[in-house]
């Protein structure tokens, strides 16, 4: 009853500051960028949020579980972009937009604008959807009588209300507790779990010996499959930089980079380590197995399971309130990104272009209703928490980051070559998933090779169509004027 009690308390809290939050929304500055006023401490704990989610909590978690620290390499494409983000992060907060499809179409085109828009909607509703699908799973381990579609549910009316009330000024503010908590509980849980877990006589005699190698079992060609799409998505991250284009000032953005890049590296190390510890304890159970192996979708639920069951009560309800913390800030920044780009980018650029700021973020609160529907209903779609991540995170990856990327970095990027890059790595990327879900196992490559189609490996071809279209239509086309690069590189 007492877990109930504390994540019930919790929930509470982060609606009360979301009404305390909602007073200070005036305008479309204050809801879309928190007035463009955000301090480098509030600033590196919503960037950390940001980060971890649902997909570290479950999908990484479960595949530490099944594979053991190789499963690190799906942060560490994080850690390698955070180390890139920190040289551009100053000059998007100086360019001062709103979204990320706002520098495309500044860079590029109006139509590099729509795809990349498209593209960030179609991800970030995934993802928002798998922090709901773990949001259920969650309460139905506090209240096991309780069903985790219910569950789901109740955590995205909870989403809404928090963002509907102040965007992203509640979202920040809420983030910098929510980050204490996702620390403080999973620094807790590690030498716990450990000892629980027998020390390391208990781990070697337990788990496989690749468990504890660099590749692990599934080795190179996996282990670069989940490194290259956080990589691409973290250089392309459109929450993250409407976080930075929030922020007081250039020197404020770069420095919340250098605290994430810790942040982050902490807490995905703890939550892998935690995950495999806890692998140790539930090896054998058989809740965890199928017939043809371990069972994914409850692998990816062993943090919540230690917290609930098998921690002391006080480290126990900590590790339980920074995963709802988690879900929560990691649901809220995925929801208000493509909310913030569809009020921006298609109804304030296209549809209505003398909206006053009032109407468009009149329009914006009840697109965050409509795309939170959305998201429940795509919580059907894919088998388990990581498929969605990679499947999101390659969208992303693959259609926006290398523009991003080439609007800041290389001046002969042409308008055409910008434009077909996101065109290439969104088509390619959904006609992955088309041949997947009609059955197809694997594709040719050449010279007698396949590739699997799993989304392992989507990032190759994806990232591969858009990385070619980028450079060759570039370099078939006319050079961009002066005015179009000009501000990338000031």
């Amino acid at each position: 009853m007492i877990y109930l009690a504390v994540v019930l308390v919790y929930l509470g809290f982060l609606i009360a500051v979301g009404v305390y939050r909602s007073r200070e929304v005036h305008n479309q500055d204050d809801f879309m960028v928190a007035g463009r006023s955000v301090p480098t401490s509030l600033l590196v704990a919503t960037l950390v949020c940001t980060w971890i989610g649902s997909g570290s909590l479950f999908g990484g978690a479960g595949r530490a579980f099944r594979e053991g620290f190789s499963a690190l390499w799906l942060s560490a494409g994080a850690w390698a972009g955070i180390a890139i983000v920190y040289f551009l992060a100053p000059r998007v907060r100086r360019i001062a937009q709103y979204t990320v499809p706002d520098l495309l179409e500044t860079r590029y085109t109006p139509l590099a604008r729509l795809l990349g828009t498209i593209s960030i909607v179609l991800a970030y509703l995934t993802i928002a959807s798998y922090q709901f699908i773990g949001g259920g799973r969650l309460l139905s381990i506090v209240v096991p009588s309780l069903d985790p579609r219910a569950g789901q549910v109740i955590i995205c009316v909870l989403v809404v209300i928090v963002i509907a009330l102040a965007g992203m000024k509640s979202i920040v503010t809420l983030d910098l507790v929510n980050g204490i908590l996702i620390t403080g509980g999973i620094l807790l849980a590690v030498p716990i779990v450990y000892h629980l877990a027998g020390g390391w006589k208990g781990l070697s005699t337990t788990l496989p010996e690749t468990h504890f190698t660099p590749m692990g079992g599934p080795g190179v060609l996996a282990a670069l499959g989940l490194f290259f799409p956080t990589f691409f998505l973290l250089l392309g991250e459109s929450g993250m930089y409407q976080k930075f284009m929030s922020a007081k000032s250039e020197q404020d953005a770069r420095r919340a980079v250098v605290g994430m890049i810790i942040g982050v590296i902490v807490v995905e190390t703890a939550l892998a380590a935690t995950a495999v510890f806890g692998a140790a304890l539930y090896w054998n159970n058989p809740a965890f197995h199928t017939a043809g192996g371990f069972d994914t979708a409850t692998t990816e639920t062993i943090i919540l399971e230690l917290a609930r069951h098998d921690l002391p009560v006080l480290p126990g309800l900590v590790l339980l309130t920074g995963a709802v913390a988690i879900i929560f800030s990691t649901a809220t920044t995925f929801l208000i990104v493509p909310s913030t780009n569809i009020a921006r980018d298609l109804f304030q650029r296209f549809i209505a272009p003398d909206a006053s700021p009032e109407r468009v973020v009149r329009f914006q609160r009840w697109t965050v209703v409509a795309l939170a529907a959305v998201s429940l209903l795509l919580t059907t779609w894919f088998g388990n928490i990581l498929e969605m991540a990679l499947f999101a995170y390659t969208i992303v990856g693959a259609a926006v980051t290398p523009a991003l990327l080439a609007a800041f970095l290389w001046r002969r990027v042409t308008p055409a070559g910008g434009t077909a890059s996101v065109a290439a790595g969104m088509l390619t990327t959904l006609v992955f998933l088309v041949l997947k879900e009609v059955g197809w196992e694997t594709i040719p490559i050449g010279f007698g090779h396949t590739l699997p189609l799993e989304y392992d490996y989507v990032i190759y071809p994806a990232g591969l169509a858009s990385i070619v279209c980028l450079i060759g239509v570039s370099l078939l086309t006319k050079p961009s004027p002066e005015e179009k690069w000009r501000p990338f590189f000031s």
